[in-house]
């Protein structure tokens, strides 16, 4: 048998079967949207911001085919430290999670597994959205399909740390990206 054809039949044969690809990994929510503004529901109580600082809603389906597990970031690349500020990291979800409430963490929503780290206002747990004044910045919501079932990281492990164990491990990922400003 031929070896180009072999090759074009079972990429044929994976396209129709269904078998799930990265580009097919989708994150999605009820609260927040591509290029939106946050709500009040998840701006950060403190540091001058009167918000509720919730975690919103998020959904992700279609993980391609080897996931494990998944991990969770929110990040704002534009706050002034020359390194961002990350507002959520959350590693070790189980492959059976693929959804996650408003307020996961108060819904008791995180399962025990997962690992929150530390966020850059000092608390394990989510922090909203806190610009500077008349500052617009982006927030990016990031799920990732990852092909280990844990990260070996410890729960006081820097969000840095956290990011370069997920990045190495990950299959697919997606993103929404909102905006705020006050």
């Amino acid at each position: 048998m031929n070896f180009r054809f072999l090759t074009l039949t079972v990429a044929a044969l994976m396209f129709t079967t269904g078998i799930a690809s990265a580009e097919n990994f989708k994150l999605s929510s009820m609260d927040i949207a591509e290029g939106e503004k946050l709500t009040e529901e998840f701006v950060y109580n403190g540091f001058g911001c009167e918000g509720q600082n919730l975690s919103p809603h998020l959904l992700w389906e279609n993980p391609p085919e080897g996931t494990k597990s998944f991990a969770i970031n929110v990040y704002d690349p534009d706050a002034p430290t020359g390194s961002g500020w990350w507002h959520w990291t959350l590693v070790n979800i189980p492959l059976e999670v693929m959804e996650l409430p408003r307020n996961a963490a108060a819904a008791k929503a995180i399962p025990e597994t997962a690992i929150q780290l530390k966020n850059d206002y000092g608390a394990v747990s989510f922090g909203g959205a806190c610009p500077p004044p008349n500052e617009v910045h982006r927030y990016h919501f990031t799920v990732y399909a990852l092909g280990v079932e844990k990260l070996d990281i410890s729960p006081d492990a820097s969000n840095a740390l956290a990011g370069f164990m997920i990045n190495a491990n990950s299959l697919a990922s997606d993103t929404i990206t909102a905006t705020y400003t006050r």
